[in-house]
């Protein structure tokens, strides 16, 4: 009998245990969507101990949020994103341009209104994913980049565009690009980056 009232205590508490673990789970999944995110870049370097002029690049990627409260969120991005800078002085480099491409990863704090404009901050890393080329150096950039975004939009919240939505996003690199020595280039200047995306978040139903 007192085996039976034992395997009956076990049993009871360990399906407690599975609903409260569910119902953890379920709370933090009905909090968190997903959704897909593109859009345009223009890029430079900050900081640069030669000339430099604003390149066109681009962003894709995916979008992870999720909601603290009915106005705050977290969101994250990842986002395949190229970047760098035109090159004004030719004796420099071997090209023109120098391209860098990135795995970008903001987390950022959103604040959005009642009509769907919203405002965003926090910090972003960045990891290299190719390095540029015809610049005379065998590692030109640092495999990590971080700094500071800043960003405002509008999302569509109901209607048959729910989900839908705009934004901009300025990018503020905090540490240097680059990754080699020469005595005639600095290497300590920075990424900036300009950003307009178009983007769709997944909607539940509820």
């Amino acid at each position: 009998m007192k085996k039976f009232v034992l395997f009956v205590f076990v049993l009871i508490s360990a399906k407690a245990f599975s609903q409260e673990k569910k119902g953890f789970i379920g709370n933090i999944m009905s909090r968190t969507s997903f959704g897909l995110k593109a859009g345009g870049n223009y890029s430079n370097f900050t900081n640069a101990g030669f000339e430099t002029e604003g390149l066109a690049g681009f962003h894709v990627g995916g979008i992870i949020n999720f909601k603290l409260s009915d106005r705050f969120s977290i969101q994250e991005d990842i986002l395949y994103s190229t970047q760098g800078a035109k090159i004004k002085d030719k004796t420099l480099f071997s090209g023109d341009e120098i391209k860098l491409s990135y795995m970008s990863i903001p987390i950022l704090l959103r604040y959005q209104t009642s009509l769907g404009v919203y405002v965003e901050a926090g910090p972003q890393a960045n990891m290299l994913i190719t390095d540029a080329k015809n610049t005379g150096f065998e590692k030109f950039a640092d495999k990590i980049d971080a700094g500071a975004a800043f960003g405002l939009g509008f999302q569509f919240k109901e209607g048959p565009v729910q989900g839908l939505g705009f934004g901009v996003r300025y990018y503020m690199g905090l540490t240097d690009v680059g990754q080699f020595n020469s005595s005639s280039i600095k290497s300590d200047f920075r990424n900036n980056v300009a950003q307009a995306s178009i983007f769709y978040v997944f909607t539940k139903k509820k």
